[in-house]
């Protein structure tokens, strides 16, 4: 077994990242290069969650677009990791992600819905003011007895972690995690209640239904 090879054994370490796309509506002024049928520009990405550089330890992330676009397979080697284009419609990009040689990992692919259009109560208000919109997705690398090497890039550069506190232009956070975790707390005391509280009430009617059969 080669130097660095080695795997390091009960021991996991993980790494954040965000995926997903931000799109805003083409103006009347666009490039002539441009089909008259394309209402946005888009772009889709895969970075750290606080823009943190992810190359220490992805190799190359491939992109592969809806095939009416040409060369729909899009491999980029180096940071940033993204793909800009134009289009009108809405599709399936599927993103796969290549780790450095050192890591001896495989190869993983995540899916993520290109959105192009605001939704909900303020939809039409967006798509008046000509809003960015933007649909991204929180994730780690879950790395289970990572090689030596690996580790060693791993713990040797700071950064691509969660930030503790949450802002608008950070919206994953230590913060947010652990609020997302009182709010599963909080719907699972009121689970518990009202499982509680219909357990009594069978309890009373199985109660009424023997006395009324005892008659």
């Amino acid at each position: 077994m080669s130097s660095g090879s080695k795997r390091l054994k009960n021991l996991q370490i993980c790494r954040p990242f965000v995926y997903g796309n931000m799109a805003v509506p083409l103006k009347e002024d666009r490039s002539p290069d441009i089909p008259p049928d394309h209402t946005h520009s888009w772009t889709v990405f895969l970075k750290g969650v606080n823009g943190d550089d992810l190359s220490n330890f992805v190799k190359r992330v491939v992109f592969k677009l809806h095939e009416t676009y040409p060369n729909s397979s899009r491999s980029i080697e180096e940071p940033p990791f993204e793909v800009t284009e134009t289009g009108w419609g809405e599709f399936e990009i599927s993103i796969r992600v290549y780790f450095v040689p050192e890591a001896s990992e495989k190869n993983v692919v995540m899916y993520h819905h290109l959105k192009l259009h605001p939704y909900g109560p303020e939809a039409e208000q967006q798509k008046s003011d000509g809003a960015t919109v933007t649909s991204m997705q929180y994730d780690e690398f879950v790395f289970n007895e990572p090689t030596e090497s690996l580790f060693e890039i791993l713990t040797k550069k700071s950064g691509a972690v969660l930030p503790a506190q949450k802002s608008m232009m950070v919206p994953f956070s230590i913060q947010s995690e652990n609020e997302e975790l009182d709010r599963l707390s909080d719907a699972q005391s009121k689970v518990q209640e009202n499982i509680r509280r219909l357990t009594e009430r069978i309890h009373v009617l199985e109660q009424e239904k023997a006395s009324l059969q005892s008659l």
